[in-house]
């Protein structure tokens, strides 16, 4: 099944495509900070159930997000990493991250808002900002 197919034509609506859904940003984000095997995306968020993660890994890889590369220590073993296109995206997932942020603060719902941490174990430079910050910097 081609997903590509499927994407608005609109520029913004085409990169929110790829993105939407459930656990796309949090995957890129967990991925952001290299290369992870299925199970260790698995064991780190929270929530999120082994058929998702590998449809959502598969949709992701679809658009040139990720790619999917053969560990050379285990011959069935594969590890997921960011694309230099899926790179390009860290920043912007930062910024909708901090303009949530923004919009929750100001309609008087920041309580409602939840750790980073929460949801993906090891996170937690995001909550502070230095992970965001870090990333700018590098250009991602």
């Amino acid at each position: 099944m081609k997903l590509i197919k499927r994407l608005p034509g609109l520029p913004v609506e085409r990169a929110l495509g790829m993105i939407s859904g459930r656990w796309k940003a949090v995957l890129l984000l967990a991925l952001g900070e290299g290369p992870q095997r299925t199970c260790e995306l698995d064991n780190r968020i929270a929530g999120l159930s082994q058929k998702v993660l590998i449809d959502q890994l598969r949709a992701l890889e679809e658009h040139g997000l990720v790619s999917k590369q053969p560990v050379a220590s285990d011959l069935q073993g594969v590890e997921y990493r960011l694309t230099p296109l899926g790179e390009s995206l860290l920043p912007i997932l930062c910024s909708l991250m901090d303009w949530g942020a923004h919009h929750a603060s100001e309609v008087d719902e920041a309580q409602r808002l939840l750790p980073c941490e929460l949801v993906v174990q090891g996170r937690a430079a995001f909550v502070t900002g230095r992970g965001r910050a870090r990333a700018r910097e590098q250009g991602r």
